[in-house]
């Protein structure tokens, strides 16, 4: 990070700082939970006063000259210009801050609301529908803390000259992590850490460099789990460093009431169009339906189960299929990011520029499910259809609310000719690629630096496999390297037979055998003794021999009550003959079935041959265990293993090292049991 960026991190930590001061008035009268309901919106509304402060006159000129019976749309068009800086936000309040600060503290209640109500419609509807602040203001003036709340705010300067709007977005995330931290919520959900998003975004233009060049360009950009708006603000910058007069529209959608009403006031005052900011759940409400966009990226939520709204979710899948959002297959309800996933991969543009998307997850994406899985079927259809660019591997501790391994899969409908059929893996977990941050953030215990970032990117944009530099963390495989076929094994059913006085007690304990008649039963149990004497290995003899002892005592059996002499009497036997079908087939044993993994490029009679076959003889292929989608022997499934790929081994450390490990730890605890004793 460089000095000026280290100075800019600064100031808005002691932003932020000052902000949270502010938590200290509402204490008492306010749940910790509930601080970010007052201070965001009152954040949002400082701001928007700041940035309207110097065309107020101009607009309330505007407003006064206005035609009778002007419809709404051309009035907002006029005041807007009147604002000017493509800012679709006007107040026709003549108050500001500064003004209410001058006048009578007890109706300041009522300026406030007064104030608010003069917004433009796009931004009241913010206010009222969506931070509730009404509600949040009256709290404020019945508990007498209106007043002074209202006066820490007028002192913090918001200016568009004192803090950017890049600024703003990383200080609304700063308070947001703090008030999640204090109230127990889960800050990931709304935010990202800056390092990871430009790492995405870098990822993405990598190789862009001729599609985004020249003048007349437009890049629309889209995140369907936008939170405050981070990701796409920071999407723009980089789009408009590499090309200044380039058009870049930002969409999105959010399902948090207050990320949405910050995401959506910072498109208003940024000259973004605010109805491309949706409100609403992406997976069950596409606000952005029929859209497509060259730019997709998103850091959904990670293990975040979508039971409660899963009936619209599997009705699309099963209705629609692949004309629809969810036709390669639903993930299991404890984890939804696949779905994320498919949705952004719906959104892919058709045409000569194609679109990317950039995606962090957790490891569950990878590799959870087995073959024919909701989430095996989703990766094939991914892979197969070659959409697959590159996952870089994260290292752990760098986001806020949690430490575990995270990976950006990189997704593009245009791979260049060098990467069709390839997926390029890069594990960027090791030391090389962080650092330890001086103070921790909640879990956020390491950093990507900016080197490290850039040598991510050298190595992705280069399609490194191994070379320069690169030896370690970087692999290219074919994308049937990820599948494999899951043949079913059987080995064959072996029992032995004897009416033991122990088989019998099992044969009580049979269900249709319970319900006879006690005499009924009785009179079986004393014709199986008769064949107590003898261990039978062949399950033929033994139904002849059982037949003859129960036509000798004048009994008849129904095949239920076989079936369960059968059971309750048999146990297994590798010596005992296999039992056969009526066509002189083996029987399976399902306590011995196995399942083996076959890579995809290998033929599984091969496979068989040299590591089953060898080892068990008498096992073979159940071929009726067939693959639903291509009907071919064994399920096909999917998989990315990391640790495969990357694993290095560490030999253990010497024996006598342990040993004097052992020694010394033994001392050490010897010496404080003495200090114990004293």
């Amino acid at each position: 990070m460089g000095e000026a960026a280290k100075r800019d991190s600064a100031e808005i930590r002691s932003t932020a700082g000052f902000l949270w001061s502010i938590a200290e008035i509402l204490r008492g009268d306010f749940k910790q939970s509930e601080y970010g309901k007052v201070i965001l919106p009152f954040v949002v509304l400082r701001r928007l006063d700041c940035i309207l402060e110097g065309s107020k006159t101009a607009v309330l000129q505007a407003a006064e000259s206005l035609p009778p019976g002007i419809d709404d749309a051309t009035r907002d068009m006029i005041l807007f210009g009147a604002v000017g800086g493509n800012i679709k936000v006007y107040n026709l309040s003549r108050a500001t801050f500064d003004s209410l600060r001058g006048q009578d503290p007890g109706q300041l209640h009522q300026n406030l609301l007064d104030y608010i109500r003069n917004f433009s419609g796009n931004i009241r509807d913010i206010f009222f529908d969506k931070f509730l602040f009404t509600e949040q203001l009256k709290r404020l003036n019945d508990a007498g803390i209106l007043w002074p709340v209202f006066e820490r705010f007028c002192q913090i300067d918001l200016h568009p000259e004192a803090i950017s709007n890049i600024e703003m977005g990383y200080l609304f995330e700063e308070l947001i992590r703090r008030f999640s931290e204090i109230s127990n919520e889960t800050a990931g959900e709304h935010f990202t850490p800056r390092e990871v998003v430009r790492l995405i975004v870098d990822l993405l233009i990598a190789n862009d460099d001729t599609k985004l060049s020249g003048r007349g360009k437009i890049r629309q950009v889209y995140d369907p789990a936008c939170g405050t708006g981070g990701m796409l603000a920071l999407a723009e910058e980089a789009l408009k460093g590499f090309n200044p007069s380039i058009r870049v529209e930002l969409f999105g959608q959010e399902l948090n009431p207050e990320s949405f009403g910050i995401c959506k006031s910072d498109m208003l005052v940024t000259g973004h169009d605010p109805e491309q900011i949706a409100f609403g759940n992406t997976l069950t409400q596409d606000a952005h339906k029929g859209r497509s966009f060259h730019y997709m990226l998103s850091n959904p939520p990670y293990g975040v189960d979508w039971k409660k709204y899963q009936d619209p979710i599997k009705s699309e899948a099963e209705t629609m299929g692949f004309s629809g959002r969810f036709g390669a297959g639903t993930p299991r309800i404890s984890d939804g990011q696949l779905l994320f996933l498919q949705h952004m991969i719906s959104k892919m543009r058709d045409d000569e520029d194609g679109s990317r998307i950039g995606i962090v997850m957790n490891g569950s994406p990878l590799f959870t499910g087995g073959a024919n899985s909701g989430e095996s079927e989703i990766r094939r259809w991914m892979l197969e259809n070659d959409w697959v660019e590159a996952i870089v591997a994260l290292p752990t501790d760098l986001f806020y609310n949690t430490g575990i391994q995270t990976y950006v899969w990189l997704l593009t409908n245009r791979k260049p000719a060098q990467r069709r059929g390839k997926v390029q893996l890069i594990d960027a977990s090791g030391e090389r690629f962080w650092r330890s941050m001086r103070k921790s953030l909640g879990s956020k215990r390491r950093e990507i630096p900016d080197k490290a970032r850039e040598e991510i990117v050298r190595i992705y944009a280069d399609f490194l496999n191994g070379e320069s530099g690169a030896s370690d963390v970087a692999k290219i495989f074919d994308t049937e390297d990820f599948g494999y076929r899951e043949i079913r094994i059987e080995r064959p059913l072996r029992l032995n037979f004897q009416a033991s006085d122990e088989r019998l007690a099992r044969l009580a304990d049979q269900k249709p055998f319970a319900r006879l008649d006690p005499t009924e039963q009785d009179q079986i149990q004393i014709a199986l003794r008769g064949l107590s004497d003898q261990v039978f290995r062949n399950r033929d003899q033994f139904e002849k021999a059982l037949g003859k002892v129960l036509k000798g005592a004048g009994l008849k059996i129904g095949a239920p009550i076989r079936k369960a002499i059968l059971a309750a009497l048999s146990e297994r036997d590798e010596e005992a003959d296999i039992c056969r079908d009526k066509d002189g087939n083996p029987e399976p044993d399902a306590d011995l079935r196995n399942h083996e993994l076959v890579p995809l490029k290998e033929d599984w009679r091969g496979y068989v041959a040299r590591e089953v076959t060898p080892f068990v003889p008498d096992a073979w292929v159940d071929e009726n265990h067939r693959d639903a989608r291509d009907g071919k022997v064994g399920r096909v499934g999917y998989e990315i293993n990391f640790n495969r790929y990357f694993y290095t081994y560490v030999p253990p450390r010497p024996l006598e090292e342990i040993d004097a490990e052992l020694k010394t730890l033994e001392t050490e605890i010897a010496e404080l049991l003495k200090e114990v004793a004293r």
